[in-house]
């Protein structure tokens, strides 16, 4: 005889809710409204505040993860894939747009306007969890979702990872300034996309606790190093110069780039010869200086170096190696 679950007091409900994954409280309610309404609630009233929301958005394809807790994997609850993938199968034409839906571990629906599938299913998924969207990772193509996010919630944005996942690189440039002007995020930007030789951004970035170019780095210029309003630098790829970063030192020790404290350089073909200006001050150094991130406490040892002295008297500390240089202040 079947167990009349939903005439089951909703405290009772509540519990039993509560020991569902998000896929299976997803999956659930698309059991009925009823269900639905139930979900909503008991989430309006045990709103699940470390959960994070999370949108991957590339290869034609939107899904919807969810994270339970900072060290917990992705769980994906939703996704959306073009219909065509479907071909020779019967569907339905719901309102016009043809539609069709797989069940699996996660409900996986079928959209003729992928990304109109995609805005519904993040839509539906935030309705039901009462969540806002804390994380994107996109390819070219889906790089529009960063201003749709930005639109649709007050939150900021906490991070954002455009990933290099198409072989035609038509757009690329035009995908990156794109991304370097509009995505606004608190925490972290990784990008890790490929760009052409002539490419060139004048803009600022941040503010933002993190950006790491991943590779493709050589478009980063001095002035546009001084332009990043970001606390944490790694740049892999960099053709930077010696005196393109002794004009760094010269900017930062004058008092710019006031919040930044970290900067590792990954250079594309040479080893950065350590010539610094006179004017500068920078002096050579055995001593062990421990560099401690701010925002979380991940930290770096310099053991020796070099150490530089800004007008406002903050110290900062420079590592020389093959292919690499890295500064940071040290508190």
């Amino acid at each position: 005889m079947p167990f009349p679950i939903l005439r089951t007091p909703f405290v009772v409900l509540s519990e039993i809710i509560s020991l569902l994954e998000p896929n299976e409280i997803v999956t659930a309610s698309f059991c009925s409204t009823k269900v639905e309404r139930i979900l909503k609630r008991h989430y309006e009233q045990r709103k699940p505040l470390k959960w994070r929301l999370l949108l991957t958005n590339y290869d034609a394809m939107g899904r919807v993860n969810i994270e339970t807790s900072e060290d917990s994997e992705q769980i994906t609850v939703m996704s959306a894939k073009h219909i065509s993938v479907l071909e020779g199968r019967e569907l339905k034409n719901i309102n016009g747009d043809i539609r069709g839906f797989a069940s699996s571990k996660y409900p996986v629906l079928y959209f003729n306007d992928q990304v109109l599938g995609t805005k519904i299913i993040v839509n539906y998924v935030t309705f039901l969890f009462g969540l806002d969207v804390y994380g994107l990772i996109a390819d070219r193509k889906g790089v529009w979702a960063i201003d749709w996010i930005n639109n649709r919630q007050e939150k900021m944005l906490e991070s954002f990872e455009l990933n290099n996942t198409s072989k035609n690189n038509s757009n690329a440039d035009e995908a990156l300034d794109y991304v370097l002007r509009n995505a606004r995020v608190s925490y972290y930007c990784n990008i890790d996309g490929k760009v052409s030789d002539n490419f060139k951004f004048n803009g600022k970035v941040g503010p933002m606790r993190q950006l790491w170019i991943r590779s493709n780095g050589h478009w980063v210029t001095c002035d546009n190093l001084k332009n990043f309003d970001v606390l944490y630098i790694r740049i892999d790829g960099s053709r930077l110069s010696v005196s393109d970063l002794n004009s760094f030192l010269r900017h930062w020790r004058a008092g710019g780039s006031a919040r930044w404290e970290w900067l590792y350089l990954i250079f594309e073909e040479h080893t950065f010869q350590e010539r610094f200006d006179e004017d500068l001050e920078v002096v050579e150094t055995d001593e062990k200086r421990v560099y401690r991130r701010s925002y979380d406490g991940w930290k770096w040892v310099f053991n020796g170096g070099y150490s530089i002295q800004r007008m406002d008297g903050a110290k900062a500390m420079i590592q020389c190696g093959l292919g690499c240089f890295i500064m940071a202040v040290c508190h």
